[in-house]
């Protein structure tokens, strides 16, 4: 089971690790600081570097499945095409230090924090989103037209008002009793601990309140300028918000 650094801290960049497991699509860690693609973000890029000097390229970060395809607790970072050498020298036990590129996890925390914004502004079910480091979108279930000026407008007025966003956490029993904090319709929260992950943005002025296992900034004035791109009709019940940076 790998241990997940970024639950607690988005901001950790690096950590020492060992290889719990390797195959020929990835390596498996007992702790990291890469998210794995997941409710709609990307998963980390980075690198792996070993003791001697070594450097294995990872392009993306997977939950490790099962033999039935079900997904475990284990994280599988996939390395870069090209690497099977330095890959084969990997033995469960090697001692490495994980380390993410942190330009571009920090453009998905930022977009990330920006579609709870969204959420905010457009108070409807999202039934679909995607996280990427150029760009995001979410899909709201609703039939009214949007206005892409007022949606950046207030997008940077929220940015502007440098609201904390926290990470807290509720029980299995309060969110059932509390159904309206999911706003998702197609990624279930995170269950299975008796305990779900939230991110909280606003303090005294609630502005979000959800479960959520992503990465984000800790206050909204790091996102700096996010505007709306793109507004799409993608179906008679569904409106799409494209975020891109400024």
């Amino acid at each position: 089971m790998t241990q997940d650094l970024f639950r607690a801290d988005s901001y950790l960049q690096r950590c020492s690790a060992q290889v719990l497991a390797v195959s020929d699509i990835g390596v498996v860690l007992d702790r990291t600081v890469f998210y794995p693609l997941g409710g709609g973000q990307a998963g980390d890029a980075g690198q792996l570097l070993l003791d001697d000097g070594s450097v294995l390229t990872v392009a993306d970060t997977r939950k490790a499945k099962d033999a039935e395809g079900r997904p475990t607790a284990d994280i599988l970072h996939v390395p870069a095409p090209g690497q099977q050498a330095l890959l084969a020298r990997l033995r469960p036990g090697t001692a490495v230090t994980a380390q993410i590129d942190w330009p571009r996890r920090l453009r998905l925390m930022r977009f990330h924090t920006t579609t709870h914004l969204l959420c905010h502004l457009v108070a409807q079910p999202v039934d679909g989103c995607s996280i990427t480091p150029d760009y995001a979108r979410l899909d709201f279930h609703m039939t009214d037209p949007l206005d892409k000026d007022a949606l950046t407008q207030g997008i940077a007025a929220l940015v502007a008002a440098a609201h904390p966003v926290a990470v807290g956490a509720i029980s299995d029993a309060e969110l059932d009793a509390n159904p309206a904090l999911v706003k998702s319709m197609s990624v279930s929260p995170p269950r299975g601990s008796g305990v779900v992950r939230t991110i909280r943005i606003g303090d005294q002025d609630l502005i979000d309140l959800q479960p959520c296992g992503g990465t984000h900034v800790t206050n909204t004035a790091e996102i700096g300028a996010v505007v709306v791109t793109k507004l799409e009709k993608k179906s008679a019940m569904t409106r799409r918000v494209v975020l891109g940076f400024a």
